[in-house]
């Protein structure tokens, strides 16, 4: 077995470990009945799948009954695998470091405590690890604690963080890290920023003006926007892709924290609702946990099937 198949039979096994509260569970053997498929309805919904995306996953699922003749649970599960799987496919898209000017700039937006300082550590360990030159701007002034942070994961994998005091303009840090960035051959620079409510209008304004001044510096900057989703926050994630996607226009999604008591269907309802790609998802604390979005693996872990299957 080579190491790409073990890191993703690993990931397979935390993913599924993580989504342990939230698989489907359907007696074995049982036969398809009305009251099986409303059982199942429930399951969905009770995993966060959302109204919308479960009564279009039970239509195709009543259509499959009849098309392909479905009889028990088992046949009833690889049928389901494979539709959540379909649905997902489109939005798992890795994100590729391409651009025709460097560095290539990851704006990173979340609210409090969805784990995207976090994620930005992990992120530059995955750059760095792949031969890239990596920076970090210190873009939260809020909080001198973020700052620290920051900096702490920085010199924990010898990564430079560009910071200000505390309480300084965001969009100063902002510019002054893309022009070192620049200055030093850097390929990578991720600009972390406040973690706030998406309704907090003034902040969001405030990662509006970030985006203007990275465009001014180079036009295509930033070329990825980052959100950083706690994938526990449930159907409440949805408010928050579309008020920070109105806001600045967000090209990726990070789902987080599928490694404790999330349930995991945001992950399809935000699939279906806004079709914004979905770069990595976290199931651990180490920085190997953030990996690249497996539709296939998410499926299978959901339904609780092997992910060949």
């Amino acid at each position: 077995m080579n190491q790409t198949t073990t890191t993703s039979t690993s990931l397979f096994g935390r993913l599924r470990h993580g989504l342990r509260r939230a698989a489907l569970r359907l007696a074995p053997g049982a036969r398809i009945d009305e009251a099986l498929l409303e059982e199942l309805e429930t399951q969905l919904l009770m995993a966060d799948v959302g109204m919308d995306a479960t009564r279009e996953l039970m239509a195709r699922l009543r259509q499959r009954i009849k098309s392909d003749n479905l009889v028990d649970t088992a046949a009833l599960k690889a049928a389901l695998c494979a539709d959540i799987r379909d649905l997902l496919q489109p939005v798992a898209q890795s994100l590729q470091l391409e651009s025709e000017t460097l560095p290539f700039v990851i704006l990173m937006v979340g609210v409090n405590g969805a784990g995207k300082t976090t994620t930005i550590g992990k992120l530059s360990q995955r750059f760095q690890r792949q031969g890239n030159k990596v920076l970090l701007a210190a873009g939260d002034t809020f909080r001198a604690a973020a700052v620290e942070q920051l900096q702490t994961w920085g010199a924990r994998h010898g990564t430079p963080v560009i910071a200000q005091a505390p309480g300084a303009d965001p969009a100063a840090v902002a510019h002054d890290a893309h022009i070192a960035a620049r200055s030093r051959g850097c390929d990578v620079l991720i600009v972390d920023t406040a973690g706030r409510l998406h309704t907090q209008s003034g902040l969001m304004e405030e990662l509006r003006k970030i985006r203007r001044v990275l465009s001014r510096l180079d036009e295509n900057a930033p070329q990825e926007c980052l959100l950083v989703i706690d994938a526990g926050t449930g159907q409440n994630a949805l408010k928050q892709i579309e008020q920070f996607n109105a806001a600045v226009n967000v090209t990726g999604l990070v789902i987080t924290k599928l490694d404790g008591t999330a349930k995991g269907g945001i992950v399809i309802a935000a699939a279906r609702r806004f079709g914004i790609p979905i770069r990595f998802i976290g199931v651990g604390e180490q920085a190997e946990d953030l990996q690249p979005f497996d539709a296939g693996a998410f499926a299978a872990a959901l339904v609780g099937e092997d992910p060949a299957s």
